[in-house]
């Protein structure tokens, strides 16, 4: 799966909680000092991806009026302390949440593809994708170079170790298949012998 951000503001021992366990996570953290911090050296020298961010702060006065930061990113903590499974529950579905409400269709090498009905079109034809596909696609297509196997499992699967190695392979060689069958396009995800990619 492609990682999301959650980003820790003047809460170490939040921090140093999920730190712990940051492996079996499905998103990094970073963690920032204060929100003058975050907001001077994250917010105004970068382009913070809202869609895939995620705010935690005990305070959030400073962020929640910077133009910025959308209130749909911020995590109140007002309900805290809780269960870290919890917690964990709330962050998944603020992500889910932030997924629904920014992303809607996406364009890539002149197809569009559609988060919410899950179809890849062209030309007026339309191709039904899967989550996991969907998610071969955006990682691929963010990075913009060669991926190999090893790489999408533990960036697309979350790497478990029992997973085999023909799994990655067999799901892209099935979404080739299938957009070669619809498109007629045999090198919108390129394949050599060292991975993946689209560019």
């Amino acid at each position: 799966m492609i990682k999301q951000n959650v980003y820790i503001i003047n809460y170490n021992s939040l921090y140093e909680i999920l730190y712990e366990i940051k492996e079996n996570l499905s998103f990094n953290i970073i963690k920032f000092e204060n929100e003058d911090n975050f907001i001077s050296n994250f917010i105004s020298n970068f382009n913070l991806d809202i869609r895939n961010s995620l705010i935690i702060s005990k305070s959030s006065n400073k962020l929640s009026t910077n133009k910025k930061i959308i209130e749909h990113s911020l995590l109140s903590v007002s309900d805290f302390p809780l269960p870290l499974s919890k917690l964990l529950e709330l962050i998944n579905i603020k992500f889910i949440k932030l997924r629904f409400n920014y992303q809607s269709k996406i364009e890539i090498k002149g197809y569009q593809l559609n988060f919410n009905s899950k179809f890849f079109i062209k030309n007026n034809l339309s191709l039904k994708l899967t989550e996991k596909e969907i998610e071969i696609i955006l990682y691929l297509n963010q990075t913009k170079m060669m991926h190999d196997v090893e790489d999408l499992k533990k960036n697309i699967w979350g790497y478990s170790v029992d997973m085999e190695t023909h799994t990655v392979e067999t799901h892209i060689y099935r979404l080739r298949k299938k957009i070669l069958k619809i498109f007629g396009d045999d090198k919108f995800i390129i394949t050599e012998k060292n991975g993946y990619q689209i560019k």
